[in-house]
């Protein structure tokens, strides 16, 4: 069974009437007046999303974001436990993730403004930069962990310390990148 999909008919089932109407208002520039009409489930309107590639199993930045602006946080929360599940089945292997954990801390400190520069030489789209900008507005170091937990969302059992120092080298953030080398040394030493 599709976990993805199996959220998505969770999400649909507690959706009224009224959160169907709000949804397709808001998509109505991305469906279409006419298809918007026939839509009368949440499920409905979720499979057109797939199909015009809004939404995806590793893609729910938009559908996150429509059902906060409809008032629905806690709907929302079902695509949270959906991420922490599919992140917990597919992830690096323990000594990785000690180095990633490690890594983090210092992007955390020293990144700064220019993380969304380094999530784009990470792969992460700017639909998912934005939606991560929006979701922590005014704190850079939160905007940096999220842009990391998605990194490793998408790259999941593939997640390495050395791309994420090829990112920041290629960003032209050589200290830094000196920075996460000399703290992953120090670590191997203890």
């Amino acid at each position: 069974m599709d976990r993805f999909n199996v959220m998505l008919l969770q999400i649909s089932d507690r959706l009224g009437s009224d959160s169907i109407s709000r949804l397709k208002f808001l998509c109505k520039d991305k469906i279409g007046k006419k298809k918007t009409e026939d839509i009368t489930r949440g499920i409905e309107l979720f499979e057109y999303l797939m199909e015009r590639a809004e939404i995806g199993p590793g893609d729910t930045v938009f559908l996150r974001q429509l059902l906060i602006d409809i008032g629905q946080q806690t709907v929302a929360e079902i695509i949270d436990n959906y991420e922490r599940e599919a992140s917990i089945a597919k992830l690096p292997d323990e000594t990785e993730q000690v180095k990633i954990s490690c890594a983090t801390d210092v992007l955390v400190d020293q990144l700064g403004k220019k993380w969304m520069q380094y999530g784009r030489k990470l792969g992460i789209s700017d639909s998912k930069l934005e939606g991560i900008q929006e979701k922590h507005p005014r704190n850079l170091e939160e905007q940096v962990r999220e842009l990391l937990r998605e990194w490793k969302k998408t790259r999941k059992a593939e997640a390495r310390v050395d791309d994420l120092l090829k990112a920041l080298r290629a960003c032209s953030q050589n200290y830094t990148a000196d920075l996460v080398e000399k703290k992953l040394q120090n670590l191997c030493m203890q």
